[in-house]
């Protein structure tokens, strides 16, 4: 009985021990999670991994709207632009040739902005709003360099649109289009996003830094608008690559590079310190435009004097400061880099002679 009961009494000691150590360890891991201690610490740092992922992905930027909150902000902010321009055929006929596009109002008092390609000629603008109103536009001024121009039409309490930072672009990014596609189809909302940053592409002459996207761009959404995540805009839509096998590829001008262009054309009518030669370029690039032109060779011509003393029609340029050139985008590009009053040597071939020119740059004004 003595051992039986001593058992007892040592299993029972044993438990007391065992429930005491149990209790024991409930009170210190309560303790340290309360406290802050490392068990704390480790949700802090599962917490922290999981935010900087939720970061890399964009989905906490709480500033991102939607595609229909976007449209709804900005789609007032477009407007749809006809054009008409009065050609001279044969016969001392006269035609009238239409045109379309679109714009964007970057002020309430009425001021547009738009492609100068779109307008750049015509002798009759109309803006039409989405409320249907529709104004004669007068063309403030334009600017071919970054194919800009800015019209004004007679109205106020006008939906101005908001002005993002292209600058902070990633590729990949949300991008909506909104214009006036087929000239047809005003407020047309289409979504994309970014496909790629800086892309240097040759317009009408023009090298131009662009964004391209993957919203679709068709006929008409000339001078429109490209709106980022938070309905701000990031570029006016100009140019598409067309093509049987071609889709997804439009191209837009930053805003961040055109910003003080359409702040100077409403201030002055133009872009001070702009050079104009006086003439107009012809790129002869291929056999079958040089048996069109009759061209000796291949090169770049002075197809029209507009008000020079210096240059003839038929003038090929061969050198600018001792740099040949053979294309109006290098031609372009190098004037880029002089200002207005340098003296710029060019060498010319003329009826099959080499002339060096003198030219004193002027300043190209409306």
């Amino acid at each position: 009985m003595g051992n039986k009961h001593g058992r007892q009494i040592l299993v029972f000691f044993l438990i007391i021990v065992l429930c005491f150590s149990v209790l024991s360890g409930c009170g210190v891991s309560d303790f340290a999670y309360r406290s802050g201690t490392q068990a704390a610490v480790s949700i802090d740092s599962l917490s922290t991994n999981k935010q900087t992922d939720i970061i890399l992905t964009g989905s906490t930027n709480t500033d991102e709207l939607t595609i229909p909150q976007i449209a709804a902000r900005t789609t007032d902010s477009v407007v749809e632009i006809a054009t008409e321009t009065v050609t001279s055929g044969n016969r001392i006929r006269q035609f009238v040739s239409e045109g379309a596009g679109s714009g964007v109002i970057v002020s309430s008092d009425g001021y547009i902005v738009t492609n100068n390609h779109l307008v750049e000629g015509a002798g009759k603008i109309t803006v039409r709003l989405t409320s249907g109103d529709s104004y004669n536009a007068t063309l403030v001024g334009r600017d071919t360099q970054t194919d800009i121009a800015v019209l004004k039409i007679a109205a106020t309490g006008l939906q101005a649109v908001t002005f993002g930072d292209s600058d902070a672009l990633v590729v990949g990014e949300l991008a909506v289009a909104i214009g006036n596609p087929l000239g047809q189809l005003g407020g047309t909302v289409t979504e994309g996003i970014i496909s790629a940053l800086n892309r240097t592409i040759t317009i009408d002459g023009e090298e131009m830094t662009l964004l391209q996207t993957t919203a679709a761009i068709n006929p008409g959404n000339s001078g429109g608008a490209l709106f980022n995540g938070k309905a701000e805009l990031i570029g006016i839509v100009n140019a598409k690559s067309s093509g049987s096998d071609v889709e997804g590829l439009g191209f837009a001008i930053p805003t961040n590079s055109v910003t003080d262009v359409i702040k100077q054309i409403i201030t002055y009518g133009y872009v001070p310190g702009r050079i104009d030669l006086g003439v107009e370029f012809l790129d002869i690039s291929d056999e079958m435009t040089a048996m069109k032109y009759r061209a000796p060779e291949l090169g770049v011509y002075i197809s029209e004097v507009t008000n020079s003393s210096s240059f003839r029609s038929g003038d090929r340029i061969v050198s600018i400061d001792g740099k040949n050139v053979s294309t109006e985008s290098e031609v372009k590009n190098i004037l880029e880099s002089r200002k207005v009053g340098d003296v710029v040597k060019f060498v010319v071939e003329r009826a099959n002679q080499a002339l060096e020119l003198s030219i004193t740059l002027k300043e190209a004004k409306p």
